[in-house]
């Protein structure tokens, strides 16, 4: 078995650590070939471990870069813990949190001494509730991009086929356009329509004169790339930058680490 050598976000640690104080928090990202995308959720991690001191916190990806969460458990429990929150760095509730997050979770038993892992809900709406803090970050990405007066909105997303998820991203877009008093459309990068660039167009020719695009992605890579070109060339005034390690989105991160509604611990042998 292969386990995996932890480093916390914190300058000074350089390993997992002894078992003791705050049970510690493994952050899974989806994965990106994408080096940004990594980067991003390291930036992450190390906002919520200086927004709260004295917690460990670790990064995780579920393709495409490493640790992968299950080598994170593996070794969270080696060093001496018996009890770790885990939360996905999701934004919808899709396949990814369905069936690849437990996954993960589950491969992680072995035999040995027990780690007792609590699974988060998703940094999305749960329980169909858009949290508050999720729509402060999206409005400081929206401010930093300055796009002056705006009367329309698209908030861009990276894409699922899983009408559930896409629902989500709609009361997102339905919470953004009350905030800001004007319509906000939804559109995708990939596996269902609209694209960006057709939902500015579509704004743009239903009278809309300043159309800005909001970025709903925790990290640039080349979705979000593919979407800024597409809405400049159907003429936004503005993109947004992804979420990445915005104080509101670590902030997020802790509200849900605190709720302890969401899911039970489950024990697995380790």
């Amino acid at each position: 078995m292969r386990t995996a050598r932890l480093t916390s976000p914190t300058p000074t640690s350089t390993g997992p650590g002894a078992a003791g104080g705050a049970d510690p928090v493994l952050l899974v990202a989806h994965g990106s070939r994408d080096p940004r995308g990594a980067e991003a959720t390291r930036a992450l991690a190390r906002a919520v471990s200086a927004a709260r001191p004295g917690t460990p916190v670790y990064a995780s990806w579920l393709d495409h870069t490493e640790p992968g969460p299950t080598e994170v458990l593996r070794a969270l429990a080696a060093a001496g813990h018996d009890r770790a929150v885990l939360v996905p760095l999701l934004l919808t509730a899709a396949y990814h949190h369905r069936v690849d997050i437990p996954a993960a979770v589950a491969a992680a038993a072995h035999a040995g001494s027990s780690l007792a892992v609590r699974v988060t809900d998703v940094l999305g709406p749960a329980n169909g509730t858009v949290d508050p803090a999720l729509l402060a970050g999206l409005r400081r990405r929206l401010g930093e991009a300055t796009p002056g007066r705006f009367d329309a909105l698209v908030l861009a997303a990276a894409g699922t086929r899983d009408a559930r998820a896409r629902g989500s991203v709609g009361r997102v877009a339905e919470a953004l356009g009350a905030e800001f008093g004007v319509p906000c459309r939804v559109s995708y990068a990939s596996a269902a329509p609209p694209s960006t660039g057709l939902a500015v167009s579509r704004l743009r020719a239903a009278g809309a004169r300043r159309v800005a695009v909001s970025a709903y992605f925790l990290a640039p890579g080349l979705f979000h790339d593919a979407v800024t070109e597409a809405a400049r060339a159907a003429g936004a005034v503005a993109v947004a930058a992804p979420l990445t390690d915005a104080p509101e989105l670590a902030d997020l991160v802790l509200r849900r680490v605190d709720d302890r509604s969401a899911r039970p611990l489950v024990a697995l042998a380790v």
